[in-house]
């Protein structure tokens, strides 16, 4: 697994959805196997078939969620470098072909929310602009072809 560069408040909602999936979810998943299982044969009960099916899902979560906290390491936004893109810049950015101006916030996949204009390092946008200066054009991979963008600033 690749480490995972978060905010500290991510890694806090992190911490906090894994305390939720071990202590309210798994619960109630083992309460709903036990209630399908004092309903008789268990080869003809789809409930029961049902609900073990539900917390191998809530396993695999919960370990891939742990998997993702053991390897999260966070960043201080203090320490972060604003002359080139990195994670947790902010980077306004000019399409060269639609002029039109946009800003994104490169996260980590688990924070990627292109609502709020937060863009993963792991995306073709991403992927692009990284370690590019003020100035420099990036060539940006798309599904639609070559995108060509100008980073205008960068800043926190």
């Amino acid at each position: 697994m690749t480490i995972q560069y978060v905010t500290k408040e991510t890694l806090e909602q992190m911490k906090e959805e894994l305390q939720h999936m071990k202590g309210v979810e798994r619960p109630a998943a083992s309460r709903a196997i036990a209630e399908a299982r004092e309903k008789g044969d268990l080869k003809e009960n789809a409930e029961y078939d049902a609900a073990k099916e539900a917390q191998g899902i809530l396993e695999a979560k919960i370990a891939a969620l742990e998997g993702a906290l053991a390897n999260a390491r966070v960043v201080d936004e203090s320490t972060i470098d604003t002359s080139k893109v990195s994670i947790l810049t902010k980077v306004k950015l000019t399409n060269l072909k639609t002029k039109k101006q946009v800003i994104y916030q490169l996260v980590s996949e688990q924070e990627a929310d292109l609502k709020s204009g937060k863009i993963s390092i792991t995306s073709p946008i991403g992927k692009g602009i990284l370690g590019k200066e003020p100035g420099t054009i990036a060539d940006v991979q798309a599904p639609a072809g070559v995108i060509q963008f100008k980073i205008e600033e960068i800043s926190i």
